[in-house]
């Protein structure tokens, strides 16, 4: 009998680049908008690492074209310098 062989894997990624959502503007689907407190802001990069939509750019801005409002930037933000409004349509 043939044994096993893992795969081996690495622990931990930052995807740069988004699959499909630079193709598809989905900010329409948003009902909570994240808004930065600049005076808060540390610029230490966990929300634009945990972006899944990549509508956070390095230099900490939010592209409102792609983000869908998840929330997650907000949730991850050590310094409770991204606070979710509600959007106004």
């Amino acid at each position: 009998m043939a044994k096993k062989v893992k795969p081996k894997t690495t622990i931990g990624a930052v995807i740069d680049e988004p699959g499909s959502t630079r193709r598809n503007e989905t900010g329409s689907w948003r009902a909570l908008r994240p808004v930065i407190d600049k005076k808060k802001c540390r610029k230490c990069g966990i929300c634009w690492q945990f972006c899944p939509d990549a509508a956070i750019s390095k230099d900490i801005r939010i592209d409102y074209r792609f983000c869908k409002g998840c929330g997650i930037c907000a949730a991850v933000c050590p310094f409770g310098a991204i606070k979710m409004v509600k959007e106004k349509k």
